[in-house]
């Protein structure tokens, strides 16, 4: 099948697919560590653009997909409590707990949200002031600044009656614990796009100064996504380039940042897949802890427990592909999903089922 590309692109796509096979000696595993690149790749068709040896794998891209089942419980025993209302991005409501999903407790009676905005929660807390009103703060670098500025707001307007369950996460100590964990070989790395605008290139020198790992920022384009291959495959020494020039810099957006480092602070977080790493979350700082969801609502959520069969851990660590996953296009589909992997519109899974007839390997797998 031929890989769905914008006409003007199609020459390009090809001069860089040729340059990309020239360029290539000999294998290389390259990992994307962005849900909207993982998306790109299979929707373009890239895999069947590859030069023989050459693998792509899918990485802790997608903030829903890595959100730890405990968390979820924690989220979905909030919405049980009386007088409380969850709001939350739409893809989270259908991801799968230990116990149902807030899709499940909202059928249930809970009051649960989609917002398109976090301004959204700020607005309906506005609206109900005699409802506690949750903004479950999920995402990496990108979303942080949103939800920093939604509890501004908040605080400004004197709402006692909004809080945040900050489940943030911050992408460069995943890579640091994929690379320490040494099971999956990466040889390089295609770098977020939409982080790297907040948070700049700089931040992921430590791959090639301290992992001998060279990255590539990349754009959402398949030219972007080959370009990127490319200049990886042409590195003579590990190295951090952007290919995203036209909207990331090596420093990155200060202001997003500033207003980050104003409301949050690094703390622990356990990611799906990847366990317990140091300091990659974000909670909020002294000055905001008063509006913790975590401090003002006690909840017990119960052990969590992952869901039975999914392997959307080793999926996010590069281990396997989805198709690989004994449920996958079976119990697990988008209507029917098991696993966190299959609900994003930036999961892994979702992508190769909705893309498979664009992607070889997944026609041999699936």
């Amino acid at each position: 099948m031929t890989p769905a590309v914008r006409p003007s692109d199609a020459a390009r796509v090809a001069r860089l697919a040729a340059a990309l096979a020239s360029a290539t000696h000999g294998g290389a595993i390259y990992m994307e560590v962005c849900g909207t690149h993982t998306m790109a790749i299979s929707r373009f068709g890239l895999r069947e653009l590859l030069p023989a040896g050459m693998r792509l794998v899918s990485g802790p891209g997608c903030p829903v997909c890595v959100t730890a089942v405990g968390d979820l419980d924690r989220v979905m025993a909030l919405s049980r409590l009386p007088g409380v209302t969850i709001a939350t991005f739409g893809d989270l409501v259908r991801v799968p707990g230990s116990r149902g999903s807030l899709a499940s407790e909202r059928a249930s009676g809970a009051d649960v949200r989609a917002v398109y905005s976090p301004i959204d929660a700020v607005e309906i807390a506005a609206a109900q002031p005699d409802r506690q009103v949750v903004l479950v703060g999920i995402g990496f670098e990108t979303t942080a600044p949103t939800v920093a500025g939604a509890l501004l707001l908040a605080r400004q307007r004197a709402l006692a009656n909004f809080s945040v369950l900050s489940l943030h996460k911050t992408m460069p100590g995943a890579l640091r614990a994929l690379l320490d964990s040494g099971e999956t070989r990466i040889d390089g790395f295609i770098l977020p796009g939409h982080v790297s605008v907040v948070t700049g290139s700089d931040c992921y020198r430590f791959l090639a100064d301290e992992y001998g790992v060279g990255g590539v920022v990349a754009g959402f384009e398949a030219d972007d996504v080959l370009e990127a291959l490319l200049l990886l495959a042409r590195q003579k020494r590990p190295a951090v380039e952007i290919g995203y020039r036209r909207a990331v810099t090596a420093a990155g957006n200060a202001v997003a940042q500033e207003i980050i480092g104003r409301v949050f602070e690094p703390c622990d977080a356990v990611w799906r897949g990847l366990g317990k790493i140091p300091g990659s979350g974000l909670r909020l700082n002294d000055e905001f802890r008063a509006y913790a969801a975590e401090e003002r609502l006690t909840v017990d959520p119960g052990e969590p427990e992952e869901p039975a069969g999914c392997r959307c851990g080793e999926v996010l660590r590069g281990l396997i592909d989805p198709p690989e996953c004994g449920l996958f296009a079976g119990r697990c589909t988008p209507e029917t999903p098991v696993g966190a992997c299959m609900v994003s519109s930036e999961g892994s899974c979702a992508a190769y089922f909705r893309y498979r007839g664009l992607d070889r390997r997944d026609d041999a797998g699936a």
